[in-house]
């Protein structure tokens, strides 16, 4: 039996097998990763290689910056960060036509920024601004559509944990994929923007014009939008002068959200508990999922398929651009069927490698991937944020919230391959500020 076929199976099983029995992603790939490992080599090797990646990951100083970051947005969630955001935004581009859905987009995108996580942004939104733009008789395809799409800017905006996890993943600076991700970031929320401009010049009852704000309440209501950006920029800014390493950005940024919520007397001690609580579930679910990726990646090491994959195409001749395109179609694929942070944690290992042989800038190459593969988000069959929406607002079928994310979809479209086309979107952020 070939190395190639032994990893071949355990692909197979992983991906045909135990996900589709519901068992948990991270645990999935650990058993996987071990039970191979140890075929291909011998027991005593495969436990002590899973002892020593489990050791490396509880011990590793670099990921506490997933707990950190993750501890900032929920402070950020629970004292109510999310509701003045979408207020300021309402006061500022409610009067235009569909300004409310363009309100929930940014409010999402600024949310999204300070929590990086697709389901906890879709919930608070949900409940948010639903309410909001049922009571101006906004069509529920058009609001559970804009939701659940601005929802996915999580994993593209920094400081995403997806980018993060990336990050450490293939020891890339994190502060270079940040600064890369804002590029793709603005794009895409540029063009969600544009998609309910042109869908209510289509079908103008959708997004119904609502007052115009006087002018000194829209001013009064930037407060709640300048903790977000005070927030934003201290991270950004912090890293960017290299005031902070990123493990350092994350115990600010979540010590400075604590101060704005303590301050400005909206986070209750409960929430404060929920808040740890919610940190240390989240935190424990994505670390395991790093030490199974970690452990199925040595599995696929020694079977060699990323070095083989590599040498194979290299071999083919095939341009760039058609490998690149092919990757693309994996992840679009593969992130319909399964989460995407656990599809970037399993392919990594394969398509990373192959990407820098071909050239292609390692920022940019998990920048676009990242993109990709929030297609997967909010598509049938997994569609984690379609089903959040759905879930929270209980009188909106599910298939009106897939039609709402069906109009979205050419702007992801576009945004993939302008990226592809120019990649200058993403690399001159990192190149420029260094």
């Amino acid at each position: 039996m070939s190395l190639t076929f032994v990893g071949v199976v355990g692909i197979v099983v992983l991906l045909c097998v135990l996900f589709f029995l519901g068992m948990p992603v991270g645990f999935s790939m650990a058993m996987v990763g071990f039970l191979g490992f140890s075929h291909v080599i011998n027991l005593n090797a495969g436990m002590n290689m899973a002892g020593s990646v489990f050791w490396s990951v509880a011990s590793k100083y670099g990921l506490t910056v997933i707990p950190l970051f993750i501890f900032m947005g929920q402070i950020a969630f629970y004292s109510g960060v999310n509701q003045r955001l979408y207020r300021a935004a309402h006061y500022w581009t409610g009067h235009i036509r569909g300004g409310l859905a363009m309100a929930t987009i940014m409010a999402c995108s600024a949310f999204a920024a300070i929590c990086g996580s697709n389901t906890a942004t879709a919930a608070t939104m949900s409940t948010v601004a639903l309410p909001e733009m049922r009571k101006y008789g906004y069509s529920t395809i058009l609001s559970s559509g804009a939701i659940a799409c601005g929802s996915t800017l999580g994993v593209v905006i920094p400081p995403s944990v997806v980018l993060i996890i990336i990050g450490l993943a293939t020891e890339q600076s994190i502060a270079r994929l940040f600064y890369g991700g804002i590029g793709a970031g603005v794009i895409l929320t540029v063009f969600f923007l544009t998609t309910v401009r042109f869908v209510c010049r289509l079908f103008p009852e959708w997004g119904p014009v609502v007052e115009k704000k006087p002018i000194r309440d829209r001013v009064a209501s930037l407060s709640g939008a300048g903790e977000m950006l005070l927030l934003f920029g201290l991270v950004m800014v912090g890293l960017w002068v290299g005031f902070f390493t990123p493990s350092e950005a994350g115990a600010a940024g979540a010590f400075f959200a604590l101060v704005i919520a303590v301050v400005g007397r909206t986070l209750s001690f409960a929430n404060f508990k929920r808040a740890v609580l919610d940190t240390l579930r989240i935190s424990c679910m994505v670390i395991m999922l790093i030490a199974g990726a970690m452990i199925f990646g040595r599995f696929l090491a020694v079977t060699r398929i990323p070095f083989d994959l590599a040498a194979g195409v290299a071999a083919l001749e095939f341009p760039a651009w058609a490998v690149m395109a092919c990757i693309c179609l994996i992840y679009t694929l593969g992130g319909a069927i399964m989460d995407a942070l656990a599809l970037l944690l399993i392919t990594i290992p394969i398509f990373f490698p192959l990407a820098i042989q071909m050239g292609y800038d390692p920022v940019w190459f998990a920048v676009t991937i990242t993109v990709v593969t929030t297609l997967g988000a909010v598509t049938p069959p997994v569609g984690a944020t379609t089903y959040v929406v759905a879930g929270v607002a209980g009188d909106i079928p599910l298939k009106d919230v897939f039609k709402g994310v069906a109009l979205f979809l050419p702007a992801y479209m576009i945004t993939i391959l302008l990226l592809i086309l120019f990649p200058a979107l993403v690399t001159f952020l990192p190149g420029f500020l260094g």
